[in-house]
């Protein structure tokens, strides 16, 4: 993968004081390095190589993070077989939540109603029961379920998966990478609210610069959504001291020196998120700082939660449990909430505004 950028000096990412210089690099192992207790409801049915897969990947995350503790929500004997691998202090950090339904892949998302072993992870965390909580099952049943059990905040309509991918001058959150797969103006213009507070307010980005998606830099390109969504950024007052940038194209996804957040649908943002994937395993693996994740934040619903990749691997599982702690632990949720508060999008229109 080339980029046209080449030459350019890079930048360093501006980071908000106190910090930790790694905030917003996910570690290919979830290795957490910050202090404080966090509790992570984890569902143990979720995923395509689910539950070995889970189970090796919470194994691993509960060993690297001694603050961490795990509600393992799912079948008891399944979750034996991973308490029976602790030493007693680990086993100590580890409780069970019996459930014993897992939602396939194909499934409807109403099915995230049923008594799951989703749906029992976002009701530990609506009952305090745990912090946060972690799935790599259906991504449409995982969002329903935390909308449906937690809420949504106010004006938020679609929640957005909020990914951070290691770029050359330094991290860049993408969003939407899957939560909504239909774009509209003003779909696109909350997200690029969503996430300009959650750069801040998670990753420690100072006036972050946020980007629109699209075939071409220049007023105008883009499909109907781009080309609506582009001059109503233009105008609106970001949070965190961001500012617009305007649109940006898909390399300065992987180079970084343009934009600090890169907003598009939840389509185009999957999409382009697997085939960063993929370039990296072409070119022998991903770069030092990690690959990209296989995590992803979801934003826009009164609780923490982390959506994994269906084709999690042990150390992805661990390192979306790894975020979730992250999270929790920097009051992310609440403080991108209270960057919200009172910030309103600009109404947008269906009439199609003529830039060229």
């Amino acid at each position: 993968m080339t980029s046209p950028t080449t030459g350019r000096a890079t930048r360093t990412p501006r980071r908000l004081p106190g910090t930790p210089a790694d905030a917003g690099r996910l570690s290919p192992a979830g290795v957490a390095t910050e202090p404080g207790t966090a509790r992570i409801a984890v569902d143990l049915l979720g995923g395509d190589d689910a539950p070995a897969v889970v189970v090796d990947g919470a194994l691993r995350a509960v060993r690297a993070d001694p603050h961490l503790h795990l509600l393992l929500v799912g079948p008891t004997e399944v979750a034996g077989a991973l308490i029976h691998a602790l030493d007693p202090a680990e086993r100590a950090r580890v409780t069970v939540r019996p459930a014993r339904t897992a939602v396939d892949m194909a499934d409807e998302l109403v099915t995230a109603r049923a008594d799951s072993t989703v749906r029992a992870a976002v009701a530990a965390v609506h009952s305090g029961q745990a912090d946060a909580l972690v799935s790599a099952g259906s991504t449409g049943a995982t969002v329903a379920a935390a909308a449906l059990g937690l809420g949504r905040w106010p004006e938020v309509r679609r929640p957005a998966l909020a990914a951070v991918l290691p770029a050359v001058s330094g991290p860049v959150v993408l969003l939407d990478v899957g939560g909504s797969l239909e774009p509209s103006p003003a779909t696109l213009a909350r997200h690029a609210v969503l996430g300009a507070a959650y750069a801040s307010a998670a990753h420690g980005v100072v006036a972050p610069r946020v980007g629109l998606l699209s075939v071409g830099t220049e007023p105008g390109k883009g499909d109907r959504a781009r080309r609506l969504t582009d001059p109503v950024l233009s105008t609106v007052t970001l949070p965190a001291g961001a500012r617009y940038v305007g649109l940006v194209e898909g390399y300065n996804v992987c180079v970084g020196t343009r934009a600090d957040v890169v907003v598009t649908d939840g389509f185009t943002g999957n999409v382009l998120l697997k085939a960063v994937e993929g370039a990296y395993a072409m070119a022998g693996g991903p770069p030092p700082g990690g690959g990209a994740p296989r995590a992803a934040a979801l934003l826009g619903v009164g609780g923490t939660v982390v959506v994994c990749h269906g084709a999690a691997r042990p150390d992805d599982i661990s390192s979306g449990i790894a975020l979730a702690a992250h999270l929790w632990r920097r009051d992310a949720t609440d403080r991108v909430a209270a960057l919200l508060a009172g910030h309103r999008t600009d109404r947008t229109t269906d009439t199609e505004v003529r830039t060229s």
